[in-house]
């Protein structure tokens, strides 16, 4: 399997290759050159398969050239059998909406599924052998607690992860801030998320820097990341065997749902792929109207939405535009150098067909954390409660899936605050939450970061 860039289709890389960069020459972002569709006599085959197995079989269909099925299914198990569901994830009813709860890792966040796994990736393809890897990641919560779960003590890997100063929880940050080895260093920027992300991009594009510390990212913005969210869409499909089964996707980056539109390439039979967003609409408005122009972050009780530049939305644009990389590219430039840039109704068309946008409130995401507890004795972190409030306000759906993206205790003052009902930490997080935290504070600059990270390595 080969890749090549959302901007430049001659470029040609192996998922190694993708696997160590993340982010492909020129800022564009990594796709694979064939996507394998399912018959329906082939999905029927993989229905029969637990998760692990079914995550081997889709899984390799995009790094065959590096690993056979018996090496990545040893991996695998090994990445899955420490989490808390035998199964990985779990399919939950709640009234009329299926809960799939993806936090059963040992950070309790959907981002502990791809993480385990690349994890042991590095390892196993030796992309640490010879020379250290420094790993630079930004985080709006969740992405760098795993990132530090996974890769923490690792030889020849340094992990330098970057997150919003004072905005995202306290639990959050703990759990990122507590349980680093000697490998892992974190740094709080005076600034958003975005901010982070910017940051992380602008040192990939610095081809020299990059080079010089032998740079790698973990970021959804690194295909291998998409990869594994694929898996729980067939799962979820398969364990319900309904038709016209849609799904609603709590949004930030986009990463997470547009492994859903993956799947639906790959041939499940996905109805609409729901974008559930907080009051940083970006998505919602560039789905709706065509214009994607960020805006200044508003804080609010789902910091791991408040995003203003969602990078994956990239990928979306290169299948919507009939996968023409140089109209990409320029919409990517006017983004770059205007600010925003504009679809034409037609493509706004062709994106509605497969997806919906709904935003959701502050206000709003409370009392839906409220009406579920009172109805259902059964508590949604934030980010959940937008999915399910998104799901209830799509018209004309028959089934829906809402992806539980993270332990409600990651956000229990918001829980306390809206419920009255103060959660227990769960027993493996419950030995961080009251250790020493450790992390640097610096200012939103590119090159305070690389002195940083030059301090940290030479």
């Amino acid at each position: 399997m080969n890749y090549f860039s959302t901007r430049d289709k001659t470029l040609k890389f192996s998922f190694k290759d993708i696997f160590l960069r993340g982010l492909a020459p020129g800022g564009g972002l990594f796709l694979p050159y064939e996507i394998k569709k399912y018959s329906k006599e082939n999905l029927k085959e993989l229905s029969q398969l637990n998760y692990k197995d079914l995550a081997t079989e889709i899984i390799h269909n995009f790094c065959k050239r590096e690993l056979n099925k018996k090496e990545l299914s040893s991996l695998i198990n090994k990445s899955y059998n420490g989490f808390l569901e035998n199964e990985v994830v779990k399919l939950k009813k709640i009234g009329n909406i299926h809960l799939l709860e993806l936090y059963y890792g040992p950070t309790l966040a959907f981002k502990d599924i791809a993480m385990q796994l690349i994890g042991n990736m590095y390892d196993y393809l030796q992309i640490a052998k010879d020379k250290i890897v420094n790993i630079v990641v930004a985080t709006s919560g969740d992405t760098g607690s795993a990132a530090i779960a996974s890769l923490s003590n690792r030889k020849n890997i340094n992990l330098f992860v970057l997150h919003p100063h004072n905005k995202i929880s306290k639990v959050q940050r703990k759990i990122m801030t507590t349980i680093g080895g000697s490998n892992i260093h974190n740094i709080a920027v005076e600034g958003s998320f975005d901010d982070c992300q910017k940051i992380v991009k602008d040192l990939f594009n610095d081809e020299s820097f990059r080079s010089k510390i032998n740079m790698s990212g973990v970021n959804s913005i690194n295909w291998s990341r998409i990869v594994c969210q694929i898996v729980y869409y067939f799962y979820s499909y398969f364990k319900l065997q309904k038709d016209n089964l849609s799904f609603s996707v709590p949004t930030g980056n986009f990463g997470d749902i547009f492994a859903g539109y993956v799947a639906k390439k790959m041939g499940l039979p996905i109805d609409k792929l729901i974008v559930a967003t907080n009051e940083n609409d970006i998505l919602q408005r560039v789905i709706n109207s065509g214009e994607y122009k960020p805006h200044t972050v508003k804080p609010s009780i789902t910091p791991s939405m408040d995003i203003q530049v969602a990078s994956n939305f990239e990928r979306l644009l290169f299948y919507i535009l009939d996968e023409n990389d140089q109209k990409v590219s320029m919409l990517m430039n006017d983004l770059s150098l205007k600010g925003s840039f504009n679809l034409d109704k037609e493509v706004v068309k062709k994106i509605k067909k497969d997806f919906e946008a709904v935003r959701i409130n502050d206000e709003d995401t409370q009392k839906i954390i409220k009406n579920i507890n009172e109805k259902h004795q059964f508590i949604l972190d934030p980010h959940t409660a937008t999915g399910f409030g998104a799901a209830n306000k799509v018209k004309g759906l028959k089934n829906v899936v809402v992806l539980g993206t993270a332990h409600p205790y990651k956000f229990n003052d918001t829980i306390e605050k809206v419920t009255g009902k103060s959660l227990k930490a769960p027993k493996h997080l419950k030995m961080y939450i009251d250790k020493k935290e450790k992390f640097d504070i610096i200012g939103n600059s590119n090159l305070e970061v690389k002195n940083y990270i030059l301090s940290k390595i030479l």
